[in-house]
């Protein structure tokens, strides 16, 4: 039987996700060092595991508000008052989802659809471009360049404005460049987002991985932004809560009640033991978030340090825990370069093209595993590249 016609028409443009395309043959290999995939070594921290655990003995398993729990959502809310000094409302302006990609798409859902654009900034995070077309939208791709830190520049946004700009994407700190935005820059951006009166989806699940004394600032911290922004965020980074599944959206009362709307029908809520745990590393987790920083940033410094030793320019990330190395020099396109070095060495990378066809000639590399295994990938990374100058120079 043949199935085209019966498929909606809009999923037979999405790609496949390049990241889970290796991430899946790394799994049918042996003996694989994979930098390929976003996940922290570290278990996430006893008293958050133990706050759920408690919870399963209690036998706390029912379904919880659509919303998430009062006391979960108070606590988030509280989280961004502490951090970034920004009041939210727990009942009306905060919903709890399943990790923060549900957020992502239940809040382009709500602010975009057909006849709309929305701007997203490029090398970014693989979910936007797809969730963009899913909801009918228009995608607008920005390619972020090297030069400016990967940062997204008001000349860039500017330029790619039309009237049917109506949203755009801040991803920042970056997956998978690991750029920042600091305040300066986030204040030209906020003005051409007035002027134009556009509403922003600031994505900051790796709001808490900076480095070199640079603090993340929210986009809704700048004067006027709060009403035009929606915060993406979540527990599955900062916290080593990747399993568990749990993101939140703060904005508006009236875009995050149309989001609970539709998270309700689509979802109908997060899962209920992880918001416990999740409540427990709110309150008590800020430790544990220091400590696994202080781990990446020796990582990021060694890996960083490695890559340009052995001729791979590397831009200095700033934030998340990923490493972008510029791989032109090797005359192999990115997905040529991850195949041939999963299958020479059994190191395992991500294409930079998988994040928009501007990551062309780079290639993912995440330093959020341990010192050992990131040592023993470099070796094997620096053997594959002088193997490649033996074959031209042969």
């Amino acid at each position: 039987m043949d199935y085209t016609d019966k498929l909606a028409q809009s999923i037979h443009t999405v790609k496949p996700s390049g990241i889970r395309r290796f991430f899946d043959i790394v799994n049918e290999m042996d003996h694989v060092i994979s930098l390929s995939v976003g996940e922290p070594d570290f278990q996430t921290p006893w008293h958050v595991r133990q706050a759920g655990i408690a919870s399963l003995e209690q036998g706390k398993t029912w379904y919880t508000p659509n919303r998430g729990f009062k006391e979960l959502c108070k606590e988030i809310t509280k989280f961004y008052k502490r951090k970034y000094n920004l009041t939210y409302d727990p009942l009306e302006e905060c919903v709890v989802t399943v990790g923060g990609s549900e957020a992502i798409d239940i809040a382009l859902r709500c602010m975009a659809s057909r006849g709309d654009e929305v701007l997203i900034p490029q090398p970014s995070f693989v979910c936007y471009e797809p969730l963009t077309v899913m909801a009918g939208a228009t995608p607008v791709l920005i390619e972020t360049k090297a030069e400016n830190a990967f940062r997204l520049t008001p000349e860039q946004l500017e330029e790619n404005i039309t009237p049917a700009s109506k949203l755009l994407i801040l991803p920042y700190p970056n997956n998978p460049t690991g750029g920042i935005m600091e305040r300066e820059d986030l204040e030209k951006i906020a003005e051409i987002v007035k002027k134009h009166d556009l509403m922003v989806l600031s994505d900051e699940i790796y709001s808490e991985l900076t480095y070199g004394g640079k603090l993340h600032v929210s986009i809704a911290q700048i004067d006027g932004m709060r009403e035009r922004t929606v915060v993406i965020n979540g527990f599955s980074k900062a916290y080593a809560m990747t399993g568990w599944r749990l993101g939140y959206a703060l904005g508006p009362k009236e875009i995050i009640s149309m989001m609970v709307k539709l998270h309700q029908f689509c979802i109908m809520s997060a899962p209920t033991t992880a918001q416990y745990a999740a409540i427990e590393a709110l309150r008590n987790g800020d430790g544990d978030i220091e400590a696994m920083r202080n781990e990446y940033d020796m990582r990021r410094r060694f890996v960083v340090a490695s890559l340009n030793a052995m001729g791979l320019s590397c831009f200095n990330p700033e934030g998340a825990f990923y490493c972008f190395p510029c791989i032109k020099s090797t005359g192999l396109s990115s997905e040529d370069f991850c195949t041939r070095l999963l299958h020479s060495k059994h190191v395992a990378l991500v294409p930079g093209s998988a994040f928009g066809d501007c990551g062309e000639g780079y290639v993912r590399l995440s330093y959020s595993y341990s010192i050992k295994h990131l040592t023993r990938a470099m070796e094997l990374i620096r053997e594959f590249l002088s193997e490649l100058k033996d074959e031209d120079n042969g």
